[in-house]
């Protein structure tokens, strides 16, 4: 199979580029550097043609960030990538994950050697609960097909047919890329989710998230925290009423 990692990285980022490096050392693929976006550098025109609020049901509650939107695009790159340079997959990495176990190669290789083209199989950072049925094992590795994947877009195996519907359907979005990953009928790539455990975020020991700006006060940060399992619920109960 001809895959590559996909290493996301913003260049002015200077303080993460030694973990770029380490991760080069780290993955056993090919790496290439895929320039995050920066949501710094977008303007409000920037913003408007790319996000449309309300585009989807259930409908997301907050508005998002400039550096939500630049994150999303920094995965539409790398999805981007897989299809134009003609891999069979892509490692799509953020630049402050790490991997967390010597299973790693073990978990990872089991992922390559039963990856269908329409997959999106996620290596999560932390142990969440994701109920759904096993798709696939290996030893003592597994694949499942969780109902509500769980947050986060630490390290992913894309398929090239992932990326390219993945690609179809974010040409506008209205939620966090995590959030549109989870509403699979939206893009109809196969979610999956490995296990044990092999990789781990190192955010808060390379300064900080990149992604998320400071708090904007008390009051703005209760009534996300109050929407969050809010938005989740009816994302699930929407995934259960599609496959009903």
């Amino acid at each position: 199979m001809n895959v590559h990692a996909l290493v996301i990285h913003l260049p002015r980022a200077t303080g993460r580029r030694v973990q770029v490096e380490r991760l080069r050392g780290e993955l056993p693929l090919p790496v290439r550097v895929i320039d995050a976006v920066d949501g710094q550098s977008l303007t409000s025109d920037d913003v408007r043609r790319v996000v449309a609020p309300g585009l989807h049901r259930p409908r997301y509650p907050f508005t998002l960030s400039r550096n939500e939107v630049a994150c999303f695009l920094s995965h539409r790159a790398a999805w981007q990538a897989i299809v134009e340079h003609g891999l069979d997959a892509g490692l799509v990495v953020e630049d402050d994950a790490a991997v967390a176990s010597p299973r790693f190669s073990a978990v990872l290789g089991a992922a390559l050697d039963g990856l269908q083209a329409d997959e999106f199989v996620r290596f999560p950072h932390r142990e969440r609960h994701e109920p759904g049925p096993v798709i696939r094992r290996a030893g003592e590795t597994t694949f499942a097909a969780p109902r509500l994947p769980a947050l986060g877009m630490v390290m992913q195996l894309v398929g090239r047919e992932a990326a390219r519907r993945l690609l179809e359907a974010s040409r506008r979005v209205d939620r966090p890329v995590d959030s549109y990953v989870q509403m699979h009928w939206l893009h109809t790539a196969r979610v999956l989710s490995a296990r044990p455990i092999v990789v781990r975020e190192v955010c808060g020991e390379l300064g900080g998230s990149v992604i998320h700006a400071p708090s904007a006060g008390l009051g703005h940060k209760l009534v996300r925290e109050l929407g969050r399992p809010l938005i989740r619920l009816a994302i699930h109960r929407e995934s259960l009423r599609r496959a009903a």
